[in-house]
């Protein structure tokens, strides 16, 4: 796999660029839609890959263990096969999930025990069985095995969050590169950095997981309960210490607004449930700034969800029509506003790739940084 570097903004640190993979390239910045459990809720493949214009999904290897079972990726073929997605996919380790179960798992040098969600069943996560499952889904980028650090988190507790994180990365290479993908395309393994919001611990992070960094590496650790203002200062100081000929991945992150700050401190990848999520209870994402369209304004309001037009189903409905079926609880209501928020993330990312190579960028970003987080 590959990825080229093809401008960088003149005022800022963004880029854009594009990566490679067997199941096809994806240009960056990007967004990547989470289909957690195979599906981006309320969507179709041929809506992701259609109306919605996505490049490469993301998928999580803590939810696929659990259902439908690592297996059934062996017996469909990988996870393309399996979904009908032909197109790239990234899958999480399932280290946010298990920090997320806090009180039904316990941190070990050799990894982690946790208990379903689901059933209470037992699991166990090492470093190694981690990219053995990966390797069986099947996905083109893996992540390895890591503890998200809480926040807030003392400082001695986030170091030692660093070691083990580090210690877990050194054996999951290790074993990365000492097996082999399984069905015929190739598999990339993007680093982990951790550390909290302590500068020096992100710092040994970043040089530490470099080494490991061949085709990329992901940022992790933020958006899990900081000030923005917070994450934005480490996300800004960690970057110049990042290869810069590999793509950096922001997980977890965020708003549209949080999307484009971003990308001017030099991210190039970035996944969130936020449109989706917020999509079904109501909340749309529009570049005027953001609707409640469940609010008694828009009950009579026949005008396109989007005036824009970021999405194929903006001049379709009207925010009236999209109000009375969010109220009623319609699933159809929920689709429309899933699809309106994914189109309107893949376009300001694809916005900000056209802003970068035309030079003018910085001056968009502030503007659009406004509106987009105004509450209309």
């Amino acid at each position: 796999m590959q990825f080229t570097l093809d401008k960088k903004d003149k005022y800022t640190k963004a880029r854009t660029g594009e990566f490679s993979t067997d199941h096809g390239n994806f240009r960056t910045p990007v967004f990547m839609p989470v289909g957690t459990a195979g599906t981006v809720k309320g969507l179709h493949q041929r809506e992701l890959s259609g109306d919605v214009k996505a490049e490469i999904i993301l998928g999580n290897t803590y939810h696929f263990t659990l259902r439908p079972g690592v297996e059934m990726f062996r017996d469909a073929g990988g996870i393309h096969e399996f979904i009908n997605w032909h197109h790239p996919v990234l899958t999480d380790s399932g280290g946010y999930q298990v920090f997320s179960l806090a009180s039904q798992r316990h941190l070990s040098d050799e990894g982690v025990t946790f208990r379903s969600h689901i059933d209470g069943s037992k699991y166990v996560f090492t470093p190694e069985s981690v990219v053995d499952i990966e390797r069986t889904i099947g996905a083109d980028i893996i992540m390895p095995l890591d503890e998200c650090t809480p926040y807030p988190a003392d400082y001695e507790y986030a170091k030692n969050s660093v070691e083990l994180t580090h210690a877990w990365l050194k054996r999951g290479y290790e074993h990365f590169r000492n097996t082999h993908p399984l069905y015929g395309y190739k598999q990339a393994y993007f680093p982990i950095l951790q550390g909290s919001v302590y500068k020096d611990l992100r710092i040994r992070s970043a040089k530490y997981v470099s080494q490991f960094a061949e085709e990329g590496v992901a940022i992790g650790g933020l958006s899990v309960g900081e000030p923005p203002e917070k994450m934005y200062e480490i996300v800004d100081y960690i970057t110049p210490y990042l290869p810069e000929n590999i793509p950096r991945y922001l997980m977890g992150v965020g708003t549209p607004a949080n999307i484009l700050e971003a990308i001017a401190m030099g991210v190039d990848m970035f996944d969130c449930v936020m449109p989706t999520r917020n999509g079904r209870n109501g909340m749309l994402f529009t570049k005027d700034g953001i609707i409640n369209i469940k609010n008694h304004k828009w009950k009579t309001d026949f005008s396109p969800i989007d005036p824009h037009g970021s999405t194929f189903v903006d001049n379709q409905y009207s925010k009236a029509y999209l109000r009375h079926l969010v109220i009623s609880k319609e699933i159809l209501g929920a689709q429309i506003a899933s699809i309106h928020n994914l189109g309107f993330y893949l376009w300001l990312v694809k916005e900000a790739r056209n802003k970068i190579y035309e030079g003018n960028f910085y001056e968009w970003k502030n503007k659009l940084v406004k509106t987009v987080s105004e509450r209309l």
